[in-house]
């Protein structure tokens, strides 16, 4: 099984992500898009298995500072990813790949039990 997590090394929610994947003894690569970043290919391949509101974190301070009109804008796919490939901190995190497909945004333990267990 081959396990991906995308997201900001920093984040509250990935420390928790990466503390269950740990202790749980789950191996995975970790792609910080703050650091490395995130291309146009990926997101595509995301925005092919979900929809783009799924996306994004519409909790954090980057969303916030927004307006509300581009807010609103951010189902269009098109809007979705442009505000993804300028602002990486508005993309949900963590974003886990399980062989090469999403299995999780974010991070509920019940969630992780019934992907992993």
């Amino acid at each position: 099984m081959s396990v991906k997590v995308y997201g900001i090394k920093n984040c509250n929610t990935m420390k928790k992500a990466f503390t269950w994947l740990d202790e749980n003894g789950v191996s995975y690569d970790f792609h910080d898009y703050k650091k490395v970043g995130i291309d146009d290919a990926k997101i595509e391949e995301w925005m092919s298995q979900t929809e783009p509101s799924k996306l994004i974190n519409n909790r954090g301070m980057t969303f916030r500072k927004f307006s509300d009109e581009m807010k609103a804008n951010f189902g269009d796919a098109a809007v979705a990813k442009e505000m993804m490939l300028e602002n990486q901190s508005v993309i949900k995190r963590p974003i886990i790949e399980k062989d090469g497909k999403i299995v999780l945004f974010g991070f509920k333990d019940e969630e992780y039990v019934e992907v992993f267990k």
